[in-house]
C-alpha cells in the first residue's frame, strides 16, 4: 500500500504524507475509511510509531486526516479541507514545477494535453 525508499533523501514520513495524499486523491482510500492504526503500521513497515504518528498528525493539520478519540485516524470528507488555501499551496507548487518544464521546453500544448490525460484518468476513477 506505501512504498517507502529508505535510501531516499526525503524523510520517511514526509514519503508516508505524500503516499497518503496521494492515496486520498486518486479516491483509493474514501471519506471516512479509517487508516490503519499507528502500532499496526509501525509493524507493517518496520518503521518507528513515532514516524507513523507524526505523518498521521500533519496529515489532519491540512485537513486530510480527523482522529476519533481512542479509535483512530479516518480520512476527511473533501469538505472538510479549505480549497482555497490547499490551491495556492498548491499554486506554489505547480508554478516552479512549471517554470522547470518550461526550461526543458514544455509548450502550452503539451502542458493542456497533459492537463486532459489527468483529467480524464480522474473521470475514469470516478466510474469505477
Amino acid at each position: 500500500m506505501f512504498e517507502l525508499d529508505v535510501r531516499s533523501r526525503k524523510p520517511i514520513y514526509e514519503q508516508l504524507i505524500d503516499n497518503i495524499k496521494e492515496l486520498i486523491v486518486s479516491k483509493v482510500l474514501s471519506p471516512d475509511e479509517k487508516l490503519p492504526s499507528v502500532r499496526m503500521l509501525s509493524k507493517e513497515l518496520t518503521i518507528n510509531p513515532n514516524t507513523i504518528q507524526k505523518a498521521y498528525r500533519e496529515l489532519e493539520r491540512e485537513g486530510y486526516l480527523y482522529s476519533a478519540n481512542r479509535k483512530g485516524y479516518f480520512v476527511a470528507p473533501i469538505e472538510w479541507i479549505s480549497n482555497d488555501k490547499k490551491l495556492e499551496e498548491l499554486k506554489g507548487q505547480f508554478q516552479a514545477l512549471l517554470k522547470e518544464a518550461i526550461y526543458f521546453g514544455l509548450t502550452k500544448e503539451e502542458l493542456e494535453h497533459w492537463f486532459e490525460e489527468v483529467q480524464e484518468e480522474g473521470e475514469q476513477d470516478d466510474t469505477r
